[in-house]
């Protein structure tokens, strides 16, 4: 009979809370409803007699039942609050999202505060769930984070090719020189540049050369794998790290390179252009003394396909 009165008792507090745009939830031990407001009555569409005295569970599907009775066992033994933020769970209940400035999210993110209702006895037989309609807030962090990270790649990409400028992809060449040092993991690395491209920009004009790059960019990046690391070093010329990969099959991949490249035709102002590519392949070894040594060796290689007559692929194998 004193729980009831406990609970009979925390009811005048509803009618303070059905004007607060918060949501409140009462359950008892067995995650059975024993208050509901009208926040919640207003975003799930079901009013309180429809709730009251069944289980949580039974009446939302989407409640995770062996995390939520982890997280409020505690507030049950311990008598003590627990707290569940948007960032660690997006939602308890899946509320539909009806915000006009934030209306492109599709369901509520919500902050959920659980407490213990400690009754005259001691005990602590019931729990009251607090839930905030935080979407602004996680709407506006999660566009700030997607800024920040379309600013990020903004600063690490070349605007002609979409390939990583030469500032970012140098870094990621000595990342690996430092991983490589650390691991003796083999990787291979390709410097080539397009052949007679400054006859192609005399000839056609500039906007038929930033063509013929994009062409060659395009066709690195349906070679490559996800796992390789290509750029833009300069002009036209160009710079892929195949991680894990021998010379071997790093002049397998640049012969592929080279083919697709002859391959393919670049038509500007309704003239057809074809170009060809000459490259440089240097797989690491522990006489790299740093990633500029490896940088070289694979310039030097693609210097003697230059050499050598173009649209051809050389190993770097020592001077």
């Amino acid at each position: 009979m004193a729980k009831d009165i406990d609970i009979g008792e925390f009811h005048w507090l509803m009618d303070m809370l059905q004007t607060i745009d918060v949501g409140l939830v009462v359950l008892d031990n067995q995650y059975r409803v024993k208050a509901w407001n009208s926040f919640m009555e207003n975003h799930s569409g079901l009013k309180p007699a429809a709730v009251r005295d069944r289980s949580i569970f039974e009446c939302f599907k989407e409640v995770p039942r062996q995390w939520f009775e982890h997280k409020t066992q505690a507030v049950f033994l311990l008598k003590s609050r627990s707290f569940t933020t948007w960032e660690q769970r997006p939602y308890l209940f899946k509320f539909k999202n009806y915000r006009p400035i934030t209306g492109t999210e599709e369901f509520m993110y919500q902050n959920i505060t659980i407490s213990p209702l400690v009754s005259t006895t001691g005990d602590v037989d019931h729990i009251c769930i607090i839930i905030y309609d935080v979407t602004d807030i996680a709407s506006n962090r999660k566009q700030l984070e997607a800024a920040n990270a379309k600013l990020e790649k903004l600063s690490r990409t070349d605007r002609l090719t979409q390939l990583n400028n030469r500032g970012f992809w140098e870094e990621q060449l000595i990342r690996e020189f430092m991983r490589f040092n650390r691991t003796d993991s083999i990787s291979s690395l390709i410097m080539f540049d397009i052949d007679h491209f400054k006859k192609v920009n005399d000839t056609y004009g500039h906007q038929a050369g930033d063509e013929v790059i994009k062409m060659v960019a395009n066709t690195l990046q349906e070679t490559m794998r996800v796992t390789d690391v290509a750029g833009r070093y300069g002009g036209e010329e160009f710079g892929v790290i195949l991680v894990d990969t021998s010379s071997e099959n790093a002049c397998i991949f640049a012969e592929r390179l080279r083919e697709a490249v002859e391959a393919k035709i670049v038509t500007h102002d309704k003239v057809d252009i074809k170009v060809t590519i000459s490259l440089g392949v240097s797989e690491i070894s522990k006489q790299v003394g740093d990633h500029k040594a490896w940088l070289e060796q694979a310039d030097s290689a693609l210097y003697k396909s230059k050499q050598g007559g173009r649209n051809q692929v050389t190993l770097w194998l020592g001077d």
